[in-house]
């Protein structure tokens, strides 16, 4: 499985692609916006500290503004994925973008009909939004499992792009289902290595091993 940062953060990412294990990152307006800086100028020093792929979102609505700002991200670095809401005309300027080999993540999703959808459209990724769903009474996961399942019936090379993850289980449950990708706040991806039973072992091997230096 690969590990995605979900933030704008330059200090976060920074902290992450020093572990040697952060694969990629995405963005979108919100978290942009929580950064108060030029967005272009952002995401180029965010390309330039992960070499994996950094999903860029456009902020139009018709397939026409977002062919125009999609061609424009797209420019800012080789490693960005222009980042599209699962809509009618989203659907449209995926197809197109894709056939002038920009990379798409199609984002807003929660059903795999639009999944489907996004796949016969030539999407790079898929970004299902399970922790929105479990905010709702409805199974994120189950979601996932869909997807996963009707991708591999056709083999379409579409990454599941697991998004909106509150939690470390959640990681675990996609791991577990074979999701391609977990995008997750720096939060989670810190409380991944967390482990109370890590940190007592730990204490207790450097306290015994204080206690040998002084004989």
């Amino acid at each position: 499985m690969k590990f995605f940062l979900d933030t704008a953060s330059v200090a976060e990412i920074r902290e992450g692609a020093a572990l040697g294990i952060l694969d990629g990152v995405t963005t979108n307006p919100s978290l942009v916006a929580k950064e108060k800086r030029d967005f272009r100028k952002i995401l180029e020093e965010i390309c330039e500290i992960c070499e994996g792929p950094v999903s860029a979102e456009v902020t139009e609505v018709t397939c026409e503004g977002m062919l125009r700002e999609g061609r424009s991200l797209a420019k800012i670095a080789g490693n960005i994925v222009v980042k599209i809401p699962l809509i009618k005309e989203g659907i449209k300027a995926c197809r197109i973008l894709r056939g002038e080999g920009i990379k798409v993540n199609v984002t807003l999703c929660f059903s795999p009909n639009q999944a489907l959808l996004a796949a016969k459209a030539g999407a790079s990724y898929i970004s299902p939004f399970i922790g929105r769903l479990d905010d709702i009474s409805q199974e994120g996961m189950q979601v996932i499992q869909d997807i996963r399942q009707i991708y591999d019936n056709y083999n379409f090379p579409t990454e599941i792009l697991v998004a909106s993850i509150r939690h470390p289980m959640h990681v675990v449950e996609a791991a577990k289902i074979g999701a391609d990708v977990a995008t997750m706040p720096f939060k989670v991806f810190d409380q991944m290595l967390a482990h109370p039973l890590t940190d007592a072992g730990l204490k207790k091997f450097l306290d015994d091993w204080k206690s040998t230096q002084g004989k």
